[in-house]
C-alpha cells in the first residue's frame, strides 16, 4: 500500500510540475508574440519581401490566437495587408524584389485576384523584379503569379488552368424529404437568391446573367495573362479546352506557360543571383507581418479613414462567428468618423452580397449623414451586390473593380412551412386559440394562406420601391430607369459603370485618393483603418469567451470547402430578418 501512494504521489507531484512548465512556456510565448507584434522592423541590405499565396484569402486577415497555439488553423491571408505589404515594397530601397510561394489558394473572389495582380504590376514599375514559384498553381494562384518576370514550378508540378464554371447549389428536393417547404416572396425577375429553395436548376433569367459575368470575369483574366506571358487570347482558351492540369510538365514550358521547372532548393539560387549575393549568403527574407511593422512615413494630421465592411449584412453581431457587416455596430462607427473632426473623408470598403434589407437601411441612414459632413467614397471589393450596394449607392463616389459583381437591386421573403415535418414524420399536433383572424400569422406549423402570401408579397413590394428610390436618389437617376437596370440582376464593375451604378474603376488606393481630392487634402493625409484589428491578448481572450467558436467556425470551413456558405444559409434560415436584399447565396464559380 505504501509502495502504490508513493507512487502515486509522484505521479502526482510530477504532473504538477509538468503544469507549471507548461504554464511558464506558455506565459513566455504569450509575451514573445505580443511584443513581436509591437516591433519595428528594420528592412536589411538587398533584402527580399515573400508573399506567401496559399490557404484562405479573405477582405482582411483574421487571426485566431487559439487555433494557432494547437496548431490546427489553416493558413490566412488578408488582401489588405498583402496590398499595404506591396506597396510599402515598392517604396523601400533596401526590398529588391518579391518572392512568390505559392500553394493550394482559395481566393474570396476573383476581384480580389485582379486587385493583388493589379499592385504586382504596379511594384513592378519600380524596376525592381518578381520571382514566382509552386508545386501546383491552382487556376487564381497562376492568374496572380503570371505577372511574374520568372514562373517557376517543380519538375513534377501542375498547373490548372481550365476556364470557369458557376455551380450553384440547390436544396429543395432534400427540404423536401424532411417535410420542409420554402415560402417565397419576391421582386427581382433577376432575383435568384430564392431558387436553390424552390427549383431544382436555373431559371433562364439567372442563367443569362451568370453567363455574362463569369464570361466577363474568364475574359478580363484571359486578356491579362496574355498580355503579361505573351500569348495570344485564343491559345490561352485552347489551353482550358485541354484541360492542361494532367500535362507533363515540359509541355507547360513548351507552352509557355512558365519559365523552368525547378525543385525548391534550387529556387534559392535564382534569388541569390537577383539580389547579387554570394551562394553562401543568407537571404534576408520579410514577411507580411515584418512588412506591416516598418514603421510608417506619413505624418500628417489629416486623416482618411479607411473603414471595412464586409460579410453578410445583419441587423446585430450577436451570435456571428464570422466576419459581417452588422446594422448597429457599423451605423455607430461611422457616427464616430463623421464626428471626429480629424477625419476628413471615409472610405467604405464593401465587399458583401447583402443580407438584411433592414440593417441595409440603417447603414444607407447613417452614409447619408455622414456625406453630409463630409466626403465618402466607396470602394467595392469582389462583392458589392443587394444590400451591400444598397448601403453604398448614398456615398458622394463609388469605385468598383473591372470583375467585381455589384447591383442585384432586389428584394425577397423566405419562411419555411415545416408542417409536414412536425405533423406528419415527427406525429405532432397543433390546435389554436386567437383572438384576431391574423393572430397566429408567421407561424411555421402551417402553410401561409393566401392572404398571409399577399401580405408579404406586398411587404415585399414596398421594400423594392424604398430601395430603387435610395439608388435613384443616390445615383441621380429615375426611379424607372432604376427598375430597368435593377430586377435583381447581377452586374460586373465594368458594365456597372455604364449603366451610371458606379462612377470608376479602380481598387482601393483610387478610392482613398479620389476622398483625399473631395476632402482638398491631396497631398497631405495619412490613412487609418477601422474597425481597429484587436490586438494578440484581446484575441485570444475572445476565442475562449465565444468557446473556441471562431476556431471551430474556421474548421468546419475547412471541412466543408465550397458548400460552407450554403450549409450556413440553411441552418441560420430562421433566424434571419424577414426581408433580405440579397444575391445569390454563395455562388460557387470553379
Amino acid at each position: 500500500m505504501k509502495e502504490f501512494l508513493k507512487y502515486t504521489l509522484a505521479t502526482v507531484i510530477g504532473m504538477v510540475i509538468f503544469a507549471i512548465v507548461i504554464g511558464i512556456i506558455s506565459v513566455i510565448s504569450l509575451m514573445g508574440m505580443v511584443a513581436s507584434q509591437d516591433a519595428s522592423t528594420v528592412v536589411k541590405e538587398k533584402s527580399v519581401f515573400v508573399l506567401p499565396l496559399s490557404g484562405i484569402m479573405d477582405e482582411r486577415a483574421s487571426d485566431n490566437p487559439l487555433g494557432s497555439m494547437v496548431g490546427q488553423v489553416g493558413q490566412s491571408l488578408g488582401l489588405d495587408e498583402a496590398l499595404a505589404a506591396i506597396k510599402k515594397a515598392k517604396s523601400e530601397d533596401e526590398i529588391k524584389g518579391i518572392y512568390i510561394e505559392a500553394g493550394i489558394f482559395s481566393p474570396d473572389s476573383y476581384a480580389s485576384c485582379q486587385a493583388l495582380r493589379k499592385a504586382l504590376v504596379d511594384f513592378k514599375k519600380s524596376g525592381k523584379w518578381i520571382v514566382a514559384y509552386a508545386d501546383q498553381y491552382t487556376q487564381a494562384a497562376y492568374y496572380i503569379c503570371s505577372v511574374a518576370d520568372e514562373v517557376l514550378l517543380n519538375p513534377e508540378g501542375m498547373v490548372d488552368w481550365h476556364g470557369l464554371a458557376a455551380q450553384p447549389i440547390y436544396f429543395r428536393d432534400m427540404l423536401a424529404k424532411i417535410g420542409v417547404k420554402m415560402q417565397v416572396v419576391k421582386v427581382g425577375t433577376y432575383k435568384s437568391a430564392v431558387e436553390p429553395f424552390i427549383q431544382d436548376h436555373m431559371s433562364d433569367a439567372n442563367r443569362e446573367q451568370t453567363t455574362t459575368y463569369i464570361s466577363g470575369i474568364w475574359n478580363t483574366m484571359v486578356g491579362d495573362v496574355a498580355a503579361s506571358r505573351k500569348l495570344s487570347v485564343a491559345k490561352l482558351n485552347e489551353y482550358a479546352d485541354k484541360y492542361i492540369m494532367f500535362d507533363d510538365t515540359n509541355n507547360y514550358v513548351a507552352m509557355k506557360l512558365v519559365d523552368k521547372l525547378l525543385y525548391i532548393d534550387e529556387v534559392k539560387g535564382v534569388i541569390k543571383k537577383r539580389l547579387g549575393i554570394d551562394k553562401d549568403d543568407e537571404i534576408n527574407q520579410l514577411s507580411i507581418a515584418d512588412m506591416m511593422n516598418i514603421p510608417r512615413k506619413d505624418k500628417s494630421d489629416n486623416e482618411i479613414a479607411v473603414y471595412y465592411a464586409y460579410g453578410d449584412v445583419v441587423n446585430t453581431s450577436d451570435g456571428q462567428t464570422s466576419a459581417c457587416i452588422s446594422g448597429v455596430d457599423v451605423s455607430k462607427d461611422l457616427e464616430e468618423l463623421m464626428n471626429d473632426d480629424d477625419v476628413k473623408a471615409v472610405v467604405l470598403r464593401v465587399n458583401s452580397g447583402g443580407g438584411s434589407a433592414y440593417a441595409s437601411e440603417q447603414i444607407w441612414n447613417a452614409v447619408t449623414k455622414l456625406k453630409a459632413k463630409k466626403p465618402i467614397v466607396v470602394s467595392m471589393g469582389g462583392l458589392a451586390a443587394s444590400g451591400g450596394y444598397y448601403l453604398s449607392c448614398a456615398a458622394n463616389y463609388i469605385i468598383a473593380e473591372p470583375t467585381t459583381l455589384t447591383g442585384s437591386i432586389g428584394i425577397f421573403g423566405m419562411i419555411p412551412d415545416v408542417s409536414e415535418l412536425v405533423t406528419q414524420k415527427l406525429g405532432l399536433k397543433f390546435d389554436v386559440v386567437k383572438t384576431n383572424a391574423m393572430s397566429d400569422f408567421g407561424t411555421t406549423a402551417r402553410p401561409m394562406t393566401a392572404e398571409e402570401t399577399a401580405i408579404m408579397q406586398n411587404y415585399v413590394n414596398n421594400g423594392y420601391k424604398l430601395f430603387t428610390k435610395r439608388v435613384a436618389d443616390g445615383r441621380g437617376m429615375k426611379v424607372e430607369d432604376v427598375d430597368k437596370i435593377g430586377q435583381g440582376r447581377v452586374w460586373l464593375g465594368k458594365d456597372a459603370l455604364r449603366l451610371k451604378l458606379v462612377d470608376a474603376l479602380g481598387g482601393i488606393d483610387d478610392a482613398i485618393a479620389k476622398a483625399a481630392e473631395l476632402a482638398k487634402v491631396s497631398g497631405d493625409y495619412k490613412t487609418s483603418t477601422y474597425p481597429s484589428a484587436p490586438n494578440f491578448l484581446d484575441q485570444l481572450l475572445n476565442s475562449f469567451q465565444d468557446g473556441g467558436g471562431n476556431y471551430l467556425d474556421e474548421q468546419l470551413k475547412s471541412a466543408l470547402g465550397d458548400y460552407y456558405e450554403p450549409m450556413m444559409m440553411v441552418r441560420n434560415i430562421n433566424s434571419q430578418s424577414p426581408l433580405q436584399a440579397r444575391m445569390p447565396y454563395h455562388l460557387i464559380i470553379k
